[in-house]
């Protein structure tokens, strides 16, 4: 029959982690076990290894939830008119990396007013009711965003992926349009506000081009490039 030593041959968990230290003894109960220490099984000792292996394995393979974690996924799509975000998120890229900075988060009302956000990527966001005004959106990527109602007034969006994206509501004055990436989905549908905006060698589709032109407020000058809205978007006057 095999007889297992008192607790000086056991292990102490140390702060929740899979850390572990002989644990701690009264002296007297220390000099009482030194002889049964020496002449311990084999066997004994085999089982003692083996329990406490299999004790850190398991709290080493247990995953750990942290706060932020629970916080983004309460947050994040928690509703169908939000489900993309799970798939998509903003990021940048940095140094040649590719940084995920808002993945999970919902974008709606966000405030980047004035902010230097080039080269960022809102693929697949919802970004709905958000200030860009004066923002620097150079080669920002907006593919598949759903941008309602966002204001990106004198904003400048020069060679931005705005492919599959959709700017219901959105205002685009005196906003820089050069040069964007735009495929058949995208949507400019339901624009409020059109003036002053720069869409030089942005290709648009035939029926998206004809119903800028025909927007009531597709006329003036972009204050930055000059560039006469009308012209620029190639309108048939």
């Amino acid at each position: 029959m095999v007889r297992f030593l008192p607790a000086i041959g056991t292990t102490c968990l140390l702060g929740g982690a899979a850390a572990f230290s002989p644990c701690a003894h009264p002296q007297g109960l220390a000099r009482s076990s030194a002889s049964q220490l020496h002449a311990s099984n084999p066997i004994q000792d085999r089982i003692g290894a083996a329990a406490t292996a299999l004790l850190s394995f398991g709290l080493l393979t247990t995953p750990l939830v942290t706060p932020s974690i629970v916080h983004a996924a309460d947050t994040g799509a928690s509703t169908a008119s939000n489900s993309k975000i799970t798939t998509g998120g903003a990021s940048t890229l940095q140094s040649g990396r590719t940084i995920a900075i808002t993945r999970g988060v919902n974008l709606d009302r966000s405030d980047f007013k004035g902010q230097n956000l080039k080269g960022v990527a809102f693929q697949q966001s919802i970004v709905r009711d958000t200030d860009f005004r004066g923002a620097n959106l150079e080669g920002a990527s907006f593919f598949d965003a759903t941008l309602d109602g966002s204001n990106f007034e004198d904003a400048d969006m020069s060679l931005c992926n705005v492919e599959m994206a959709q700017f219901n509501r959105a205002n685009l004055k005196n906003t820089v349009m050069r040069e964007m990436y735009v495929s058949g989905s995208t949507l400019f549908e339901g624009v409020t506000d059109i003036e002053g905006s720069d869409w030089s060698e942005t290709f648009l589709r035939k029926d998206q081009q004809k119903y800028l032109c025909e927007h009531p407020t597709a006329k003036g000058t972009n204050p930055v490039t000059g560039v006469d809205t009308r012209e620029s978007l190639m309108c048939k006057d």
